[in-house]
């Protein structure tokens, strides 16, 4: 095995394993591609699921579909305490002149509207310190998408580049990543807008991926939202679609693994992509020959579980505070280990975490606050918490 031509290492010029087993999404945007770019009304789409399982390789994938449509696209992450101003208009930048627009008075019009929408954070008496440069070389206008109220700015503003898109005969679609992370006003705005658009026929979509928890997010700011997204949960991949994660890319290195090698990388990985990619890069540069065995997959387990440990586990452990820390390995304590196959994420109940610690549910909500805030756990239903990493009490438990 040539560990230089590793298939699984990021940016090997394959097919990733994560997207496997998403071809119903992918066949499904191809389909809203199309409605949207002949006038029919359209919702937005919201990818949901627990880290690791692929959303971001996935919102890739379906923005190059747009790009191949010919559409304008732009993408960013979410981050908690950022407004959406400066980060979108730079995605609806991008949008912008990747639709080539022929006539490029009207296209330099939408320009100078984005620029106008990005300087208002910093607002009118704002020293140039404090000023954001958009990149973008025509002059603001004035009047239009700065009234510095963000959900009458974003409105105007999408009015004014889905209506270019339409005289063009094409779409823009933008693509945030981690939405769960943007503000109230902001999510609130974002749903306005795309109300509008969607009311108005406008080619113009927003893709959204997230935790578990933002469709919650998002009714919570408008409760029309179940109307403007179609939501789609990712989730692990099943065991055929597992395999062919791995044996595709494989099988382009003249590679192949053995029957008993493939069911044993299903048990380490549980089918979760990115663990899939992780096993899949280590087995492959420690596996001597093809086929792959499953005592090559037995070899490089402990090196693939010390890179997660690493990597996917002690990195997000590394960013909790030590009172943080005692809550995370309290709900390690509360979750039940032998459930852990069907309850990857250790739902568990506050009070039990409360009772571990021996204190106040109500004591520990700024803990717990802090931790939903920086996604490390999230809440999918009232009084319940859970770990967005899978498997992330069984790395806490085996810390000790």
């Amino acid at each position: 095995m040539d560990p230089v031509r590793n298939p699984y290492a990021p940016g090997a010029g394959q097919r990733p394993p994560e997207l496997a087993g998403r071809d119903d999404q992918v066949r499904a945007f191809e389909v809203v591609l199309e409605r949207v770019a002949r006038g029919r009304p359209e919702r937005s789409l919201v990818l949901t699921g627990l880290r690791g399982v692929g959303k971001t390789v996935l919102l890739n994938a379906l923005r190059g579909q747009a790009v191949r449509k010919g559409w304008g696209t732009g993408k960013f992450e979410a981050r908690p305490d950022q407004s959406l101003r400066r980060p979108l208009a730079s995605a609806l930048h991008q949008a912008v002149r990747e639709l080539a627009h022929p006539e490029p008075d009207q296209a330099e019009h939408v320009l100078g509207v984005i620029r106008s929408f990005a300087e208002r954070q910093a607002g009118p008496d704002a020293k140039l310190r404090e000023r954001w440069s958009p990149g973008i070389d025509v002059p603001a206008v004035r009047g239009r998408a700065d009234s510095g109220d963000i959900e009458i700015d974003l409105v105007e503003l999408m009015n004014d580049v889905g209506g270019l898109a339409a005289d063009l005969g094409k779409g823009v679609a933008v693509f945030v990543d981690e939405m769960q992370d943007l503000g109230a006003d902001d999510v609130s705005a974002l749903c306005a807008a795309c109300h509008e658009v969607s009311q108005s026929s406008l080619p113009v979509i927003v893709v959204g991926a997230g935790l578990p928890h933002l469709p919650a997010v998002l009714s919570a700011s408008k409760s029309y939202s179940e109307r403007l997204f179609s939501y789609q949960r990712i989730d692990r991949l099943t065991r055929a679609e597992a395999d062919r994660a791995l044996t595709a890319p494989a099988a382009d290195e003249d590679a192949a693994y053995d029957e008993a090698a493939l069911a044993a990388m299903y048990d380490a990985t549980g089918g979760y992509p990115y663990f899939i990619q992780a096993y899949g890069k280590t087995v492959w540069d420690l596996a001597p020959h093809t086929p792959i065995t499953a005592a090559d997959v037995a070899v490089a387990a402990p090196e693939a579980e010390r890179e997660l440990a690493v990597g996917f586990f002690g990195s997000r452990y590394d960013r909790a505070t030590p009172g943080e820390r005692d809550y995370l390995r309290a709900m390690a304590d509360a979750a039940d280990p032998d459930a852990d196959l069907h309850d990857p994420v250790g739902s568990v109940a506050t009070a039990d975490v409360a009772g571990v610690l021996g204190k106040k549910p109500q004591s520990l909500s700024p803990a717990r606050d802090s931790l939903l805030k920086k996604g490390l756990i999230y809440s999918g239903e009232r009084g319940r918490i859970a770990f967005t990493v899978p498997h992330f009490g069984k790395y806490l438990r085996a810390q000790g």
